[in-house]
This record gives C-alpha cells, sequence and structure tokens, in this order.
C-alpha cells in the first residue's frame, strides 16, 4: 500500500510515472503486478492503469481523465469536449481524444476512444480536476469543422451550440485563421450566425468571417444534395431550408436567392 496514496491522488498514470515514483524500472513492474493482483489498480491498455476506490471498488478516474493521460498531449476534443463542459445533448458511445502523438483506437468501460490527429497547439487547456481539454472556443470551431466525422452530426452540433453561453469572439477569430480555410469560415459563419443572440457574438464577426469566404460555392454538409437545398447568397453556401428551425432560435438573417 506504500505507493497507493500516490496512485489515488493520479487518478491515472502510466509505467514511467510508476518508475519515477520507485526510481527503478524492476520495482516499478512488480508494484504493478501486485497492486493488479490486489485489486487496487487496473489496466486501462497497456501502459495506461487506473486507481480504484477502496470503499465502492469503482475506478477513480472517469473517461475524461482517462483521455487525457491515454499518450503525451492529448486532449479531450470535439463532441466529447462539449460534453465535459456538460452542452451535448447525446450519450456517444465514441470518446474522441485529440494528440499530437498517435496511439491505436481501443475500447474501455463500453467507450470507444477515438484518436483524432491535434489540428493546433493553442486553445488547449488543463483543469483541476486533471482533465486536458480543448477551450470552448476551439471546441465549437473544431466541430464545425468535422461536424460530417462525429456521432451525432449536423443535429447534435446545433444542440450543443444552442444550450452555449456568450464565448470570446476573437478566439474564435484566431481558431478560424488557424484554420484557414474558406470553407470553414462559410460554415462557421452560417451557423453561428443563428446563435449570435446567445453566444454574443458582434455584426463584425460575421462581416470578418464573410470576408474570408471568396467566391467558391459549397454544400453545407454532403447529405444536404439529397433534399431540396436553398441557396444562401451571404455564406454561399446551399443549405436544408429548414435545418436550423427545429431548435426555434430566431428568425432567418439569409437572403435567399
Amino acid at each position: 500500500m506504500k505507493y497507493y496514496a500516490n496512485f489515488l491522488r493520479k487518478g491515472c498514470f502510466t509505467w514511467e510515472y510508476v518508475c519515477r515514483l520507485a526510481g527503478n524500472e524492476n520495482t516499478a513492474s512488480n508494484i504493478i503486478q501486485r497492486y493488479l493482483v490486489e485489486g487496487l489498480i487496473r489496466r486501462v491498455r497497456r501502459n495506461l492503469y487506473i486507481t480504484i476506490n477502496l470503499t465502492d471498488g469503482s475506478p477513480v478516474a472517469n473517461e475524461y481523465v482517462i483521455a487525457s493521460n491515454i499518450a503525451p498531449g492529448s486532449y479531450v476534443s470535439y463532441h466529447s469536449a462539449f460534453s465535459y463542459y456538460g452542452f451535448s445533448n447525446q450519450f456517444l458511445f465514441e470518446f474522441y481524444v485529440s494528440s499530437p502523438t498517435k496511439f491505436n483506437c481501443f475500447t474501455y468501460g463500453g467507450l470507444k476512444y477515438r484518436y483524432i490527429d491535434s489540428r493546433m497547439e493553442q486553445g488547449i487547456v488543463t483543469f483541476p480536476d486533471g482533465v486536458t481539454v480543448t477551450d470552448l472556443e476551439r471546441t465549437i470551431i473544431d466541430s464545425i469543422d468535422w461536424f460530417e466525422n462525429i456521432g451525432g452530426g449536423i443535429e447534435e452540433l446545433l444542440e450543443c451550440l444552442s444550450v452555449i453561453p456568450p464565448v470570446d469572439e476573437e478566439k474564435l477569430r484566431q481558431y478560424l485563421d488557424r484554420y484557414g480555410k474558406r470553407v470553414l469560415y462559410q460554415k462557421a459563419g452560417y451557423i453561428l450566425e443563428h446563435f449570435k443572440g446567445s453566444m454574443r457574438l458582434s455584426q463584425d464577426f460575421f462581416d470578418y468571417c464573410a470576408s474570408k469566404v471568396g467566391g467558391s460555392v459549397r454544400y453545407l454538409h454532403h447529405a444536404v444534395k439529397l433534399y431540396d437545398p436553398v441557396f444562401c447568397k451571404r455564406w454561399q453556401l446551399y443549405v436544408p431550408e429548414d435545418l436550423l428551425y427545429p431548435l426555434g432560435q430566431g428568425s432567418d438573417p439569409h437572403e435567399f436567392i
């Protein structure tokens, strides 16, 4: 039990962490094996362990802490980041983790931890509970960029956005600029315009996005081609006429032709 208090504070840890505690690789391996047999820790995957609470036998670390320790620099991202902040609508059995260090996807505790390449170094924060996650503004931009690849699609994205409080629009602009994709300025401008009141986004923000659109006409997402899309002139996008209205958020700010 000598190291149990350390493991309890850490919650989720690697073999390297135990090596630093024990000061010796062989000793570290022996400690891990003994604690596994005694039921004090559990193996999540190779070289990743969680501490077990002796009171009720439950893991100390939740999925967010696990994700933050999977690989060097790993962090919670996309829909899973929305969930951490309390803004998700659906429970997904895929948990999204970004990292500069690639890892193989794996399943633990009924969740599939899915690796997604780290798009940038900015907008990552670590909280006192040990969770490393994209900040809210980056989560918004990341999710708009990749919503077709995330469970729940556009509908879940809109549900998440509908409950988000005021955000820092300068951060939104910075992350858009880091991506530097015209199509993302189009989609972000179009989608976020419907939530400009609740997020307190200025007209300057949308004018800035519009200035980056260019002349290319695109579809909001691939599936919209299957319906009767309408053309949004301001954002040079074909969009479903009723896509955003089930949320009941305001009136149509667009000019259609």
